[in-house]
């Protein structure tokens, strides 16, 4: 492909001027962000396999360096599948705190550039910069400016597509990692996207794939020049039509800067099965204190609380309540979470993973102000922003309810934590 469809750049290295004409979108992503956050602390690693991940028989990977990644370690991979394939790997446990940290100072770099910013998750975002270029230059500039003040600022590096539209930014920038910018002018979409192969669109998974394959589709341009007719007749209307105009690189969406969460959860796997109640109640309190702390960082306060219970078979159930009011209080959270619990009639019986998960959410500034289960107003509200403050200042566990502060790996066996937002 050519210089003038498209332009790779790893690292900061200058290079000739891209077409970026027309292309107002970037998609920036943090390169293997756990781990580079990570990184700061321990440099004597960089170089070397590095894996985040709660280190037990039942943990996951979260994250991996490109090192560990050339063994076929990957993020969601049990770690003890990692290890076979990677046994030199040094194996680190989260630090949520830390990476919610450095994840607000990247978007304080964004929010300079552009108001129009859409989070995707702590490390990666959508800009639309259409109404920065008169201040900072062209799309291609703005780009390259971002990745040096991430890098100056918080001394890890990310990757930048540049396009015109939110799909092609995102392959772009999947294309140049680690350390890179791709810019595909408006005019090189069709011969950018055209060679990748199917599994490249959004919306093509295992089964989709090989539906397409059936029908000899193997690569995008291939599924573009197919009549759009037999998609649907293949793969039903909607789909069809979504992965027809995504092969012509249509894809109408914009940059939406305020994307509420739908909900806010927390969940843990034990590394040994659990029957104990107190020991589950006390896991739900933990976690229950984490989704709280999270609803008021994000200043939510939501009014349905679930409890999600995975038993030893991997039998997995849910239960639910609305309440009156919504709320932000883990106190509110936890009490309806052990009700939750007990109302499913399972406190004898050997769990593997337990979650908490607040639906319904809205503005928290918004929502009346409600009394904590017959509890004075102040005292609970106050107690837990006292909690939050002082988890801001000195990291998160600094201040902990009575019944946390244990060993709690020693006395439970809890440990894994799949934390999902």
């Amino acid at each position: 492909m050519s210089r003038k469809q498209q332009l790779h750049r790893p690292g900061p290295t200058p290079g000739p001027p891209a077409d970026d004409t027309g292309c107002p979108i970037l998609h920036v992503d943090m390169d293997a962000f756990f781990v580079s956050v990570e990184l700061l602390d321990r440099p004597e690693l960089r170089g070397r396999p590095v894996i985040v991940g709660h280190p037990g028989p039942r943990g996951v990977v979260s994250a991996a360096s490109y090192e560990a990644r050339k063994f076929g370690v990957h993020s969601a991979m049990p770690i003890t599948r990692a290890r076979r394939l990677c046994p030199q790997a040094v194996i680190i446990p989260p630090s949520h705190g830390k990476y919610s940290r450095v994840s607000a100072g990247v978007f304080e770099i964004f929010q300079s550039v552009t108001p129009l910013v859409e989070p995707l998750s702590l490390d990666e975002a959508f800009l639309d910069v259409a109404g920065a270029l008169r201040r900072l230059g062209r799309p291609a500039e703005i780009a390259q400016q971002i990745r040096e003040q991430v890098q100056a600022q918080q001394n890890i590096t990310c990757s930048v597509g540049v396009a015109s539209t939110k799909f092609v930014a995102k392959l772009a920038s999947t294309h140049c990692k680690p350390n890179g910018l791709l810019v595909v002018p408006a005019d090189g979409t069709e011969a950018f996207l055209h060679p990748l192969p199917v599994a490249a669109l959004w919306g093509v998974g295992e089964r989709t794939e090989a539906s397409l394959l059936r029908l000899g589709l193997r690569t995008v341009g291939q599924l573009a020049q197919t009549p759009l007719s037999t998609l649907q007749r293949e793969l039903g209307n909607a789909l069809g039509s979504h992965l027809h105009d995504l092969s012509w690189g249509r894809d109408p969406r914009e940059v939406e800067p305020h994307n509420p969460d739908k909900s806010i959860g927390a969940e843990e796997t034990f590394e040994t099965d659990i029957d104990d109640p107190e020991v589950i109640r006390r896991e739900l309190l933990r976690l229950s204190e984490k989704v709280g702390a999270r609803l008021r960082a994000g200043g939510n306060s939501g009014r349905t609380v679930s409890v999600k219970l995975r038993m030893s078979d991997f039998k997995t159930i849910t239960r639910a309540r609305t309440l009156r009011e919504p709320t932000d209080l883990a106190r509110v959270i936890y009490i309806t979470a052990c009700e939750l619990y007990e109302g499913a009639g399972l406190e004898r019986v050997r769990l593997r993973l337990v979650g908490v998960r607040v639906e319904n959410l809205g503005p928290a500034d918004q929502a009346p102000r409600q009394l904590a289960f017959d509890e004075p107003e102040t005292g609970w509200r106050e107690a837990e922003r006292a909690m939050d403050q002082a988890a801001h200042r000195f990291g998160s566990g600094a201040v902990r309810p009575a019944a946390l502060v244990r060993r709690t790996r020693e006395r439970d066996g809890s440990g894994t934590g799949d934390d999902e937002r």
